[in-house]
């Protein structure tokens, strides 16, 4: 090997045990043996900053600098305390989610009742309200108004209406074939030409109907759901009596499971 580039390799050699040693003595400096003070309890602690400084002042070259990083734990406390400049602890309050309003429960009571002994008419094809139809109505129709979150009226404000029922006898009393002869809101004309009698109201009909069922039936319709339940109404239902009526049967030959029902949401 050339005498010239031993030298060279030497030279380099030197050097950087040189700088090895001065990195050394720099950090035996700063970061104290622990066999050098076995009775003390205090920890020595540096910035990074300044064993930056004291690297930089012994000669050192920035590529031999190092930077670390570590995980701040924040001091013990309140969640309201701020720690120091190098660890500090931020509150963060939220707010609590608000609660959506409950839906009103179902209510029980006792509705009106219908006349003792049922209307009969139609030389005995046909027979008014009872009592079970306007308690089983009352039961779902408030039933409805709770599973859509409405308040349900109080069941004594169920009450029997003769007059409607008077419309519907006359109705079940046309000496038509069809059933739907006769039916319908006033105006409507019965195939032997007499009269309309009776008050009008929300209709509901057909074969093996009861109570329960028409109430769904009026649901269903949004016409009669807008004038019978009123969704959008915000009334205190504690004033609100709803009427009802039913009847089963009919001439010439409608069986006592056909029922023709008629209800209104009136002021008590």
């Amino acid at each position: 090997m050339d005498a010239e580039i031993r030298s060279i390799i030497a030279t380099t050699l030197v050097t950087s045990v040189l700088s090895m040693g001065l990195l050394s003595a720099a950090i035996a400096d700063i970061v104290p043996a622990a066999s050098t003070n076995a009775t003390s309890t205090a920890a020595t602690t540096l910035s990074s900053a300044d064993l930056r400084w004291r690297i930089e002042h012994r000669g050192s070259s920035p590529a031999d600098t190092q930077t670390e990083s570590a995980a701040v734990v924040p001091d013990e406390g309140s969640a309201d305390e701020i720690g120091s400049a190098d660890s500090q602890t931020i509150s963060v309050t939220i707010p609590p989610r608000t609660a959506e309003p409950a839906c009103p429960a179902d209510i029980s009571g006792t509705p009106g009742t219908a006349p003792a002994s049922a209307v009969v008419a139609g030389d005995g094809a046909i027979t008014g309200t009872t009592s079970d139809d306007l308690a089983q109505f009352a039961a779902r129709f408030n039933e409805i108004r709770v599973e859509n979150c409405l308040a349900p009226v109080p069941v004594e404000n169920f009450r029997y209406d003769q007059c409607m029922e008077n419309r519907l006898i006359w109705m079940a009393e046309d000496p038509s074939t069809e059933p739907s002869s006769a039916w319908g809101h006033e105006g409507s004309v019965r195939s032997d030409g007499v009269p309309s009698v009776g008050c009008d109201g929300n209709l509901a009909g057909g074969s093996g109907n009861d109570g329960a069922i028409v109430a769904e039936k009026w649901w269903d319709s949004l016409a009669h759901r807008a004038t019978l339940y009123r969704p959008d109404t915000a009334t205190d239902v504690d004033d609100v009596c709803i009427s009802f009526a039913m009847t089963h049967g009919g001439v010439p030959n409608e069986p006592a499971s056909f029922t023709r029902a008629a209800a209104r949401w009136i002021t008590c």
